[in-house]
């Protein structure tokens, strides 16, 4: 059987070869991520039982999803035991190998499985099997209790963890304390991670005068993409700050051939009047000519403010590593650990721990890394937990984007579509591709994080999308969605000018265009349950503007969303979302009440999208260190939210990230209702809309 690294090798040659002709060999592969099969032989490691007691081990990451609630309702249901009856226990890499927790998949993925095993399980209790292996066996799925109407007969539970969280049981990485355990961090230059940098010089002798002190330690393993960094070891973590300070460290960093204009270098325009961008989403041809609508969206680079800052804990006994990490992939940690470290993957045990928010920026091993130098050097168990101030220099961040997207009209009905973008990666990020492997991504594979939600799911006549991607000093990556909140906005916003143009109802239109029947049905619903056809699209109501705005969408092909919001513009052009209503369909639901939480969720991150999202950059490198510098919606801004979920017979689909293909537009659509101003700037900036807004105020009281 041929290993990771060799096929990793082999494959590598060949790369190399379509990308620099064979003249070039290069020394660095990245460690890819392990994409396991999932099967019912695996699902049967899930769950256990022992003396009368059911062990479920959460195939999936807990990260606020309450996807250990929703497993173990599947566990109940298809055992048919008592809900303390089964314990839940996060996996480790000590068991067989997870894909990661990404793409809205666990319920999607994970549950038949389960209810599989689950099912066999109860069937050879029943017969009498105490102990030994149950082979899991594939039953019709009309023979599975879950897919039964009415089965989930306690379908709000309590949460699992629920009560561990509130009283503060060590259920993430930060948590976790080891006897003899120390504290580390890794210093790096304030500098972009694309630009060379490392420690040349520092101050020894001051750090030492600072109470907790333990070491210096120059080995920290492989850089963040290429800054090297200088560790710290002290025996508590109020020591670490002001022994980085006292270190005063001298930095070394290469000059960067040129500063980069992020903004300059994705302008679509720019880009375009050097010919048709490359990667073809949708493949239509539209004629040149008129178009009713050419319109330019710009959306900056924007972070994923975890409320929890990335950590891990690590220890080593000199054979045997281990490693408490909250990451959405402990076998991917693992792989990388092994790889960086010349370890044996059997020397080394990653515990997944539960994560504070990672909305996908918790993939790739950084901070576990630094914690397994650390604890190397200390001889001693080491947590190392980032600052706010390293999560936005040193993670990876939504990228930004670029578009230009014209609509032609027949009568009431969209004749032509052009949608071009050009954005960085996501995907295929440059926080673990080197350069040169990127340009054969880029060639050979383009990136579907960035065209996530670029084909639209309306009847459009004649439509073509495409992108283009640039590799930029701030590293890009996944983010909640990919690219399909970003790009429903863009598209949900052409849709709504179409229809002004068309003179219809907005939700009219969106019917008149759409064949899917899921669809339309998210749409006639959120329609029935805002009152749409009562409701002022526009409106005064004493010093301010009242707008309302819809916008639909499907996540994956999957799950469907719609949305309506209603905001309040004031003569200053602040905007405040004041009301937002919400339909969701995702197949089966297990547990409404967690649906509902990642709907809301989602609804947040649509606020953030158009009113707040944006990380500030000067000369290649983020400059935020605190949430005010990136700011995101806060609990003081939150309208009055309606959410109803359309539950049938369809397989479940994801629910973590649907709603963001429809709330993002929405909002921007209400703007554009309570203004008469587009807004094609994001976020929304007060000042956009001052004079503007001012002038249809005026034009109201006259």
């Amino acid at each position: 059987m041929i290993n990771r690294r060799a096929f990793l090798r082999a494959g590598s040659s060949g790369l190399v070869a379509l990308i620099g002709g064979g003249v070039a060999v290069y020394s660095q592969v990245p460690v890819i991520p392990q994409r396991p099969t999932l099967d019912l032989e695996t699902a049967a490691g899930w769950i256990s039982y022992n003396d009368g007691v059911y062990t479920l081990t959460l195939p999936r990451i807990e990260m606020g999803q309450n996807i250990a609630t929703a497993m173990k309702q599947v566990a109940c249901t298809e055992l048919n035991v008592a809900w303390d009856d089964v314990n839940v226990e996060l996996h480790d890499t000590d068991r067989p190998g997870l894909k990661p927790t990404v793409g809205s998949e666990s319920v999607q993925l994970f549950a038949e499985p389960l209810a599989q095993a689950c099912a066999s399980l109860r069937e050879a209790i029943n017969d009498g099997q105490r102990a030994g292996h149950v082979t899991a066996m594939a039953r019709p799925k009309n023979q599975l209790r879950i897919f039964q109407p009415g089965a989930f007969t306690a379908p709000r539970p309590p949460i699992t963890q629920g009560h561990a969280i509130v009283t503060g049981q060590p259920l993430y990485a930060a948590d976790v304390r080891r006897p003899g355990q120390l504290y580390g961090r890794v210093l790096r230059a304030d500098a972009s991670t694309e630009i060379a940098s490392r420690p040349v010089g520092w101050n020894l002798k001051a750090a030492r005068q600072v109470p907790g002190f333990v070491q210096i330690v120059e080995n920290v393993g492989a850089p963040i993409g290429k800054a090297e960094g200088l560790g710290i070891v002290a025996s508590w973590p109020g020591a670490l700050d002001p022994i980085a300070d006292a270190l005063d460290v001298e930095w070394s960093v290469e000059e960067p051939d040129q500063t980069i204009d992020i903004h300059a270098s994705i302008d679509v325009d720019a880009r375009l009047s050097n010919g048709a961008l490359p990667k073809q989403v949708m493949k239509g041809m539209p004629e040149d000519g008129m178009w009713d609508i050419d319109l330019r969206f710009d959306i900056p680079l924007a972070a994923h403010a975890p409320i929890e800052p990335r950590a891990a804990n690590a220890e080593w006994d000199g054979s045997r590593l281990t490693v408490w990490a909250g990451n959405q992939d402990v076998f991917y940690i693992r792989d990388f650990l092994s790889d960086a470290f010349g370890l044996d993957t059997e020397q080394i045990r990653v515990q997944s721990c539960r994560i504070g928010g990672a909305f996908g920026g918790k993939t790739i091993c950084t901070v576990e890394a630094e914690a397994v130098a650390l604890t190397i050097a200390a001889g001693a168990p080491v947590k190392v937990q980032w600052t706010r101030a390293q999560e936005y220099a040193l993670g990876f961040h939504r990228p930004p984007s670029s578009h230009r997207v014209k609509v032609r009209m027949n009568g009431n009905q969209v004749s032509d579509w052009s949608h071009d973008q050009v954005s960085s990666h996501i995907m295929f990020t440059s926080a673990v591709l080197p350069r040169w492997m990127q340009r054969g991504t880029d060639m050979f594979a383009g990136d579907g994080g960035v065209a996530r939600g670029m084909a639209v799911p309306y009847r459009l006549g004649c439509a073509r999308s495409a992108y283009d991607l640039v590799r930029l000093p701030v590293h890009t990556g996944p983010w909640r969605g990919l690219g399909a909140g970003t790009n429903a906005l863009v598209t949900e916003s052409a849709i709504d000018e179409a229809a002004r143009i068309a003179s219809m109802d907005p939700l009219a239109f969106r019917l008149a265009h759409i064949d899917d029947p899921r669809l339309k049905a998210v749409i006639l619903e959120v329609g029935e349950l805002s009152d749409w056809a009562n409701l002022e699209q526009a409106e005064v109501r004493g010093h301010k503007r009242i707008g309302r705005g819809v916008a639909c969408g499907v996540y994956k092909g999957a799950s469907y969303a719609a949305t309506i919001a209603e905001v309040e513009v004031t003569p200053d052009g602040s905007v405040r979302v004041s009301r937002l209503w919400c339909t969701h369909e995702c197949g089966l639901v297990i547990n409404p009440d967690q649906i509902k939480a990642q709907c809301e969720g989602n609804l947040v991150w649509s606020m953030g999208i158009v009113l707040s999202d944006a990380l500030p950059i000067e000369r290649g490198r983020v400059i935020a260190e605190t949430f005010p510098d990136a700011p995101i919606p806060t609990i003081s801004k939150m309208p009055e939210v309606t959410i109803r979920l359309l539950d049938n017979n369809n397989p479940p689909a994801g629910a973590g990230e649907t709603v963001i293909v429809s709330g993002p537009g929405a909002i921007a659509n209400a703007v554009r209702a309570a203004t008469g101003i587009r807004p094609v700037q994001f976020p929304i900036r007060p000042k956009t809309f001052i004079e503007r807004s001012a002038s249809a105020f005026q034009a109201d009281t006259r």
